[in-house]
């Protein structure tokens, strides 16, 4: 397995060399905008955004903005006014259109008919774009006539003329008007503001289809929104009376934001969708992006064990191709200039790099699953770069347009996850934290795959009250945040109390025992001196009562050789965990393709990186939105329970969680 990786990593590090872009660095003079800057290079003003995000925030003298080589132009040393002028070919010249440009104003620059414009490029009967090159008819001179000061004679007949004009082109649907994209707007509120349809911009604009970017050029050909005119009339302009946003008691507002569908929207709300249309009739019309629902301000709980299991791979849809993105942390720039023996140096100690490399493996294993069924998806492996500081996340989310993306699983660490789930918040790209445990900011487009270890103590409880249990807690005094988050959480728990010595006290557990019940008893304590005495006195009123041992969490004390697996067998040790055994065909067919792969059986980052990368495929392959997969669908891989469940305050958390227990025949088994 070693040689695999070893090859694996020099393979990832040739694939990686030869990719960098060389961009041109432009030093910002006092005064220049991006349009200006973008203008100069022939690039739009999104692709300066994109490489440079913080120029969002305004541009300041003498910073470096970098500007993307593919349209790149030789720029005079020594700056000077410049002044449109076309280049000249021997059947006429060409122009490339600026901003704000017009058909008619581009006649008149070049003393030709809007007609013969019109002839020379027949595409712009439906508008001018941004950066398109016409082709100016050879009647014209070379270059555009000297102008020389019009007699007021000559300047009143070009006004009646450009009158004329806009009217006609008025009557026509409005002028050409270039709108740049800004931040929060949608092709929703765009289309509203200048009184036209989002099927109109979407036919002017094709690659808004997609989304809007921040920066975006849109050609709308409508009527430029109206300027308010009170502040000619007064110093103090009339307040204007916002659009009622308030609603009714117990509802607020929310933006629709891309792949939502009504379904979706219904199920997220806890609402039907004929109720949900008659809070907001427009949705008769079909969802839109940008639209502004009046929904309940209390968003419903949803119940962890109300869905039930679904094979996904039996409602399969090929339709459409989809992309799926890995994010993960190799973190190539660190090794490459190691040798193949130096590799192996380091796979020997660096821990993350192997578990990043059995993650992957795993993942690869899904990969060749979803071939083996026929899955129309596309795989992306980006290296993320990251550790717990840092991440190459922002340049790789600028070269690689993970807008594009349909589902990014990663990166590993949480912090990371949560600022790639920030970047695709817009998009509404679902991002997946594979290995966190963390809870953080909870981003609407955020999946937290593992379960926290909060719910998997609250999991525990859940269940030993649904058994209608006795529950007792033997909590070490050195615990107090553990006895305080149960006696915040669980009123109905009794605490047992200890000897002056600090063992448990055999009368005072005994005491709260209750006969024809079920007794729970939760231990959490680190100290193996108190599990024995606890254990102890377990098995000594094990006679009498009905008793199981408990514990909420992983406990290395009880990996001692002086802790008996016998005796916590006997207790039918009860604890809840994230993964489970499995020895069914599936799973024994996943072990043996992972060995046949990497001659060793797969580890448990092996197995996570199978069972993430391949149910977010299987649910990418659905008829349904990957969303709506998650309101109805609880799914099991190999190790793995999925059963995501939206948090009240945004994105979604993982309540795939078992309870296991060590049986008389010390072997773990599933609790019912």
């Amino acid at each position: 397995m070693k040689q695999f990786f070893i090859v694996f990593v020099w393979m990832f590090l040739m694939s990686f060399s030869g990719q960098a872009q060389q961009n041109v660095k432009h030093t910002v003079s006092s005064g220049e905008t991006v349009t200006q800057i973008a203008q100069k290079y022939k690039v739009t003003p999104l692709d300066i955004y994109t490489l440079n995000p913080d120029a969002r925030n305004g541009l300041k003298e003498k910073s470096v903005l970098l500007i993307p080589s593919k349209g790149v132009v030789k720029i005079p040393v020594k700056e000077q006014k410049v002044v449109e002028t076309p280049s000249v070919q021997k059947k006429g010249n060409t122009h490339t259109v600026a901003p704000k440009e017009t058909a008619y104003g581009l006649a008149k620059q070049y003393n030709v008919s809007v007609a013969d414009l019109e002839k020379a490029n027949p595409e712009i009967k439906d508008g001018l774009k941004i950066g398109q090159v016409l082709t100016i008819p050879g009647k014209q001179q070379e270059t555009p006539k000297q102008e020389t000061k019009p007699s007021k004679k000559e300047e009143r007949k070009a006004e009646k003329k450009a009158e004329k004009e806009e009217k006609k082109e008025a009557k026509n649907g409005g002028q050409n008007i270039v709108h740049e994209v800004q931040p929060k707007e949608t092709k929703y509120s765009i289309a509203k503001k200048y009184g036209i349809t989002l099927e109109e911009l979407e036919k002017k604009n094709p690659e808004a289809k997609e989304g809007l970017k921040i920066g975006q050029v849109l050609v709308i050909k409508g009527n430029a929104p109206k300027v308010e005119i009170a502040e000619k009339k007064s110093e103090t302009p009339k307040q204007e009376t916002p659009k009622q946003e308030t609603t009714d008691a117990g509802f607020g507002k929310y933006e629709v934001k891309p792949k939502e569908t009504l379904y979706s929207l219904s199920r997220q709300f806890g609402l039907s969708q004929n109720d949900l249309t008659d809070l907001n009739p427009e949705l008769k019309d079909g969802v839109k992006v940008g639209m502004i629902l009046k929904v309940p301000n209390t968003l419903p709980l949803a119940n962890a064990s109300s869905k039930n299991f679904t094979d996904l791979t039996k409602s399969l849809s090929t339709k459409e191709r989809k992309e799926l993105v890995l994010l993960l942390p190799f973190n190539v720039s660190k090794i490459e200039g190691d040798t193949t023996s130096s590799v192996q140096a380091r796979l020997k100690k660096d821990n993350f790099l192997n578990m990043t490399l059995d993650f992957y493996s795993g993942a690869l294993v899904a990969i060749d699953s979803a071939k083996t069924l026929g899955l129309n998806i596309d795989v992306k492996i980006l290296d993320s770069q990251e550790n717990r500081n840092s991440s190459s996340i922002s340049s790789t989310f600028v070269q690689n347009n993970l807008t594009k993306a349909d589902v990014v699983v990663g990166p590993f660490y949480q912090a990371h996850a949560e600022k790639t789930a920030e970047m695709l918040n817009k998009s509404n790209v679902p991002v997946i934290s594979p290995l966190s445990k963390d809870s953080g900011k909870l981003y609407s487009n955020l999946y937290q795959s593992m379960p926290t270890v909060d719910y998997l103590k609250s999991a525990m409880f859940d269940y030993m009250n649904s058994k209608n249990g006795n529950i007792v807690a033997v909590v070490d005094p050195k615990k107090a945040s553990t006895r305080k988050y149960i006696s915040d959480n669980y009123s109905n728990v009794k605490f047992a109390s200890f000897t002056d010595k600090g063992g448990l006290s055999p009368e005072s557990l005994k005491s709260l025992l209750v006969k024809n019940q079920m007794n729970y008893v939760v231990m959490e304590t680190a100290s193996i001196w108190m599990i024995k005495s606890t254990i102890s006195a377990l098995l000594a009123a094990q006679s009498e009562y009905q008793l199981q041992l408990v514990i909420l969490e992983s406990n290395d004390a009880l990996d001692s050789d002086e802790i008996s697996i016998a005796n916590l067998a006997k207790l039918r040790m009860l604890y809840p965990a994230v993964t489970r055994d499995n020895d069914t065909p599936e799973a024994l067919i996943f072990s043996k393709v992972y060995k046949k792969k990497n001659n060793i059986f797969p580890n448990q980052y092996a197995t996570r990186g199978f069972d993430v990368t391949f149910d977010a495929m299987l649910r990418l392959s659905q008829e349904k939105s990957f969303e709506e997969t998650i309101y109805d669908a609880t799914t099991e891989q190999v190790e793995n329970k999925f059963n995501y469940n939206r948090n009240p305050s945004g994105g979604y958390s993982n309540k795939g969680v078992y309870i296991l227990y060590y049986d008389e025949d010390l072997t773990v088994k599933e609790a019912k």
